[in-house]
């Protein structure tokens, strides 16, 4: 791992500390799925602006394959290229009527089917490193 990405990993380990409830929890689980799915993937941080000067947990593998957050009442996870995904297993749950980008939303009580999200994600990176 080089320094960018270390440097990257450790700031992710730190919002997801900071924000100290269910959805750091959700983000925790769900970044360890990423992990599950892809050994190779490449965390980043992207995004830093004034209003948000932690930036955005990105996750990239030949290109970015999703971000997540926490926001008042849930966390998101996002894909960019997800409209594109197969979903059998109905994982996203939210801007579901975009062109591009779909989302899983995960409030307290939401149970995210572990198995579907790591297919889901492979399909992302395949969907990356694919031909074309």
């Amino acid at each position: 791992m080089g320094d960018d990405q270390q440097d990257a990993s450790a700031e992710i380990d730190a919002i997801i500390a900071g924000i100290g409830d269910w959805r750091g929890e959700r983000l925790a689980h769900v970044r360890a799925l990423i992990h599950r799915a892809d050994p190779d993937v490449v965390e980043t941080i992207k995004w830093r602006k004034p209003t948000n000067p932690d930036g955005v947990p990105t996750f990239e593998h030949d290109g970015i394959i999703c971000t997540f957050g926490a926001y008042k009442d849930k966390a998101k996870v996002t894909f960019g290229d997800g409209a594109q995904l197969p979903d059998p297993d109905g994982v996203f749950n939210a801007s579901l009527g975009g062109r591009a980008m779909r989302a899983i939303d995960m409030t307290r009580t939401h149970e995210l089917d572990a198995d579907a999200f790591v297919e889901l994600f492979r399909a992302a990176v395949a969907h990356n490193t694919g031909p074309g």
